[in-house]
């Protein structure tokens, strides 16, 4: 491929430059991987242009989690649900909006795991939010080292897309660019993303009162010692791509409140877990083990858990710090 290998610090630069496609550069993958990621991406870009319709508030309804749901989730849960099962590559589903996983076609390849609309609470702000898809061939449940591939759609300034294959060759970020003739695609910004070596960012989630004190005090050095600026958004993947791109540190902890954490194993946490250590960082659930996130699992699909993401040596560093 001619795209050159970007620093992820890079600036944003005329996609024309690049001139690789999402659809050329997924030709090394097996082809019904390659399908799949695509249609999600071409999903993805047919959704946005419904979000105005969709932005009015609360549904009234609530999910399986009692938590109140926002008009554009429950919808963007059933468009992305209703075209994934017309790819005819995918079995199962296993949405964080759907109350039981959705059944299908024993004969598709896949299981998927969607969280249709991460960042919710960002929309009637018109702050970035996005989608997270986790896709196995294996059913669930499944430890994160078995995702064949995880993939991102942060909705912002620019809307991108980005992907990681099991075995595969790095993480990689596409851009949507419109043509003259109007026709949209996804374009290669940057190949093989990696983690710079020193943290820049840092975002952590829930009540600092409610933190472990020792949590805290790691926290606090990440601006004091290591110069980190805080960032943090509502939305996990708009949080985790700041880290992908700057380097630094996220978390939402574990706390006296919310012992289990807030954040969905399978449907957010495995799915970025697996891009962070793509593109060299580490990931950790929180056990007293040191596990990876991609290590834990849970029978039950739905279960939350800590987690905290980054550079190596922070996570590193962290867990040294909750043992003393």
């Amino acid at each position: 491929m001619s795209a050159k290998n970007t620093s992820p610090n890079s600036s944003l630069r005329s996609p024309n430059s690049a001139a690789v496609t999402l659809h050329g550069h997924l030709q090394s993958l097996p082809s019904d991987l390659a399908k799949l990621i695509e249609s999600f991406g071409l999903i993805s870009l047919d959704m946005q242009t419904q979000f105005p319709k969709y932005l009015g508030g609360s549904s009234g309804d609530k999910n399986k989690y009692g938590e109140a749901t926002a008009k554009l989730d429950n919808w963007a849960n059933g468009y992305m649900c209703d075209a994934l099962i017309k790819t005819g590559l995918v079995r199962t589903i296993h949405s964080e909006e759907l109350r039981e996983p959705l059944y299908h076609n024993d004969t598709a390849p896949f299981v998927v795991t969607l969280d249709p609309l991460d960042g919710s609470s960002n929309i009637g702000t018109n702050n970035p939010f996005g989608i997270i898809l986790g896709i196995y061939r294996d059913d669930l449940p499944q430890v994160g080292r078995k995702l064949e591939a995880a993939v991102y759609k942060l909705y912002g300034p620019v809307n991108t897309l980005v992907y990681s294959v099991s075995g595969g060759d790095g993480v990689h970020e596409f851009v949507k660019h419109y043509h003259a003739d109007g026709h949209a695609e996804f374009l290669l910004l940057n190949k093989n993303i990696k983690l710079p070596k020193k943290g820049g960012v840092f975002g952590i989630g829930a009540n600092p009162a409610d933190w472990n004190p020792r949590f805290a005090a790691f926290a606090q050095g990440l601006h004091a010692k290591d110069g980190l600026k805080t960032r943090y958004s509502g939305s996990f993947v708009a949080d985790f791509s700041q880290v992908l791109h700057m380097g630094g540190f996220f978390s939402y902890p574990a706390t006296k409140k919310i012992p289990d954490g807030k954040f969905r194993l399978y449907y957010e946490c495995i799915p970025l877990s697996f891009l962070c250590e793509e593109a060299g960082g580490a990931s950790w659930d929180g056990s007293a083990s040191g596990d990876s996130v991609l290590d834990r699992i849970d029978n039950d699909v739905d279960a939350r858990t800590p987690v905290y993401l980054g550079n190596k040596e922070l996570i590193d560093r962290l867990k040294k710090e909750m043992r003393k």
